[in-house]
Parts: C-alpha cells; sequence; structure tokens
C-alpha cells in the first residue's frame, strides 16, 4: 500500500503540476486559511471536490507506532453568501463568516473509537474496544484584521466519550485570498477525566485482562500543539493539501502505561479535483 500510494502520488503531481498555476486573485474564499476548505470559487451555489490523501501517522493516541494510510478527502458544499454548509466524510456541518473577523463552525461528526488491533505490536491487549461515538464541535476564530494575517482560536468538542477543548493563536504565510498558502497553529489541549480516561484510563477489569496498572486520570490540561497546513491551487480544477501535526502530552497523560511515546505526530499530502 505504500509503494501505491508514492505511486499515485507521483503520477498525479507529474500529470498536473506542469501546467502554469492559475491565478486566484478574486476568487475570494470565505476566509482565506489553507485549512478551511472551500470549493465555490467565492460563487453562491453547490461545489464539489473529491480527492486523495496519504497520511504517516501513530496508530493510536499515545503510541509509538507509526504507519500510512490512504484517506478520501474533499467536501460537498452550499454556499449562500457568508455561510457555507457541508459533509466532508464523516462530518456534516456548517460554517459562517461574520463582520469579517468572526469564524464560525458547527458540525457533528463520528469518532471511530480505538481496537486492540490497532497496537500491532499488542500492547492494547485486554484492554478492549473503545466504543464508536457521534461529537459536537464548535469552533471559533477571532482575527486581528479582515486579511486574517493573525487570529486567536477556540474549539469545544463534546460527545459521549468526554468533553475536550482547546485554545490557541495562528497565523497566515501568503497574500492571495483564494485559501493557498500556509498557516500555523499554536495551541493548548484540555480534556475532562471522561474524555482522558478514554484515551488513558485503565479500569480494574482492563488491568487484570491486560496486565497494565490500573489507571484514572482526572481532567485537566492534556497537551501543546503545533499544526501546519498548506495548500497549492494548480488550476481551477486542481489542488495540493498538505499537514504537519506535533502534540506533545502532558506529564500526567505520560503516566499512563497507554502512553508509549510522549507526544502524537502526523504527516500527510493529497490532492483534490474541485468540480
Amino acid at each position: 500500500m505504500k509503494k501505491f500510494s508514492a505511486l499515485l502520488l507521483i503520477a498525479c503531481m507529474q500529470g498536473f503540476f506542469l501546467p502554469t498555476a492559475v491565478a486566484q486573485e478574486g476568487r475570494a474564499a470565505l476566509v482565506p486559511l489553507p485549512s478551511v476548505d472551500d470549493f465555490t470559487r467565492g460563487k453562491d451555489g453547490w461545489a464539489l471536490g473529491l480527492g486523495l490523501g496519504i497520511e504517516y501517522e501513530t496508530a493510536y493516541e499515545g503510541s509509538d507506532e507509526f504507519g500510512f494510510e490512504l484517506d478520501p478527502a474533499g467536501a460537498l458544499q452550499w454556499r449562500r453568501g457568508d455561510n457555507i454548509f457541508f459533509w466532508a466524510g464523516e462530518a456534516l456541518g456548517w460554517r459562517g463568516l461574520r463582520a469579517d473577523t468572526w469564524l464560525f463552525e458547527a458540525l457533528i461528526g463520528f469518532d471511530e473509537g480505538r481496537e486492540e488491533g490497532d497496537s500491532k505490536k499488542g500492547y492494547l491487549d485486554g484492554l478492549g474496544d473503545n466504543d464508536e461515538s457521534f461529537e459536537f464541535v464548535l469552533q471559533v476564530r477571532r482575527a486581528f484584521a479582515a486579511d486574517w494575517r493573525y487570529w486567536l482560536i477556540g474549539r469545544v468538542v463534546a460527545g459521549s466519550n468526554g468533553n475536550l477543548g482547546l485554545v490557541g493563536v495562528g497565523r497566515r504565510f501568503g497574500d492571495k485570498l483564494d485559501g493557498s498558502g500556509s498557516e500555523i497553529n499554536l495551541v493548548a489541549v484540555f480534556h475532562d477525566s471522561k474524555f482522558a480516561n478514554t484515551d488513558f484510563g485503565i479500569t480494574a477489569e482492563q488491568s487484570l485482562a491486560s496486565g497494565l496498572n490500573e489507571t484514572r486520570l482526572s481532567g485537566g490540561f492534556r497537551s501543546l500543539g503545533v499544526n501546519y497546513n498548506y495548500r497549492y491551487i494548480i488550476n481551477d480544477n486542481w489542488q495540493i493539501f498538505g499537514e504537519a501535526l506535533y502534540e506533545h502530552y502532558s506529564s500526567k497523560v505520560q503516566d499512563s502505561p497507554i502512553a508509549r511515546s510522549k507526544y502524537e505526530a502526523e504527516v500527510g499530502i493529497g490532492v483534490i479535483y474541485v468540480f
């Protein structure tokens, strides 16, 4: 799969990177951020972007095992003015721009949970599978100016497996308004006890089955993170995107036997065709 993914990516880049890039000035995205998909080209109505990405990432929260994974990319969108409704894979949501400097986003997504088989080395044996669940996500970004050069970000994730929140700051690089360029975000992440124990807790029953020490975490600070997003618009139809993420866990999280690493990390790249 790794070889196939690499060949597919090379073929896409060779076939579509050669044409001269089409200037996208004047085709303003809802906000000019590479991390916020907008396939509408600044027009009201339906838009569709479909593609494929490849990621190299940790196998599960706290894992020291890494692997490649192919994922679909893109979204079906409907835009009306400063509002976009979208369906992107396992997420259905809305985002809206207000007063040029406020971006709100609300969505319902699906968390696939964790399975014992996610660890090829057997580190999760005896812990059982974490339940799949739906999550509600609310995110707000507040830009310091209408050019979205700098902003503050806040996010809340709520679901049956607990609640998580983050706060941070971001910066955009590049001058185009079409969503191309790059950006970086620095965030602090917090979780409640239920969310913490879903990922890193070990009950008495799980301890007996796995041989790992019983572990109960309290809520509070979870991690510090940084993520980088990149998007290059080749022409009217083709885009290249990339992302890199690093999350460094707090000492309390690191004390869990499940956390075999002090961090989580991933890097990915892919292509999208806009219809």
